[in-house]
């Protein structure tokens, strides 16, 4: 996870309260942005990369799937108000110090507040460090569906332990996660019976690009939207 890749391309973080329809609520003891409706007995969980639950895009996405199939979509707030830095020399330190056990267990505390809630059907949905997490929480059959998007480098073991509906969606330039490597994954699930997968390379992007992509570059923004299609194809069909 320590590849340079990570950090490419940081979004333009804005305050928590200025970006996107939803709001600012505290879920399972975490800050989270939340949108969609509150009657809706069906909900996504986004853990985010790096640059955390504040950027534009992440929100755009999360308002987005939000209209589209009325989940209720929350985004916590895994940092704790402390995103990756890219004027901080100690990455390394800050990956240690936001690590993805830590993660995976704030992720099964904001499920279970969203289970107390009465929300009975839930998904997750991770990009690079929030992907590894969802790996992590879809080792369980807490949620019933999982997308992962450009993760950080999974292991076979990783994959061994999946349990739920999971989608596995990559880029065809990633050094975190080679597409022969995602593949590899896919091939792993396949044998799988017990539950269905679905691993997809998307041509000519990069790391980061499904919440990362300039918006003044068509193809980059058709590829986001691809991605984000099929994200939506994924939690309807098996989040009920």
């Amino acid at each position: 996870m320590s590849s340079s890749e990570c950090f490419e391309n940081p979004p333009t973080l804005l305050s928590s309260t200025s970006s996107g329809v939803g709001t600012v609520q505290d879920v399972g003891g975490l800050k989270s942005y939340v949108t969609g409706s509150p009657h809706s007995n069906r909900a996504i969980l986004f853990v985010s990369d790096v640059f955390g639950y504040e950027a534009p895009k992440l929100r755009k996405l999360a308002d987005k799937l939000a209209v589209a199939d009325q989940f209720l979509v929350v985004v916590p707030d895994f940092f704790y108000g402390d995103p990756l830095d890219l004027n901080n020399p100690d990455r390394d330190g800050w990956l240690k110090a936001h690590n993805m056990e830590k993660g995976h267990e704030d992720a099964k505390q904001v499920v279970a507040a969203l289970k107390s809630k009465g929300l009975s059907a839930i998904g997750a949905a991770g990009f690079c460090w929030g992907g590894n997490v969802v790996v992590k929480l879809a080792g369980s059959t807490d949620i019933q569906a999982a997308v992962v998007l450009h993760p950080g480098h999974l292991t076979d073991e990783d994959i061994n332990e999946v349990k739920v509906h999971i989608a596995i969606l990559g880029a065809e330039r990633d050094k975190i996660a080679p597409q022969e490597h995602i593949k590899h994954l896919g091939e792993i699930l396949s044998a799988k019976s017990e539950f269905d997968s679905f691993v997809k390379i998307f041509p000519g992007v990069a790391h980061g690009w499904t919440v990362r992509y300039n918006d003044e570059d068509p193809f980059s923004v058709n590829s986001a939207e691809e991605s984000h299609l099929d994200l939506t194809n994924w939690f309807t069909k098996y989040v009920k």
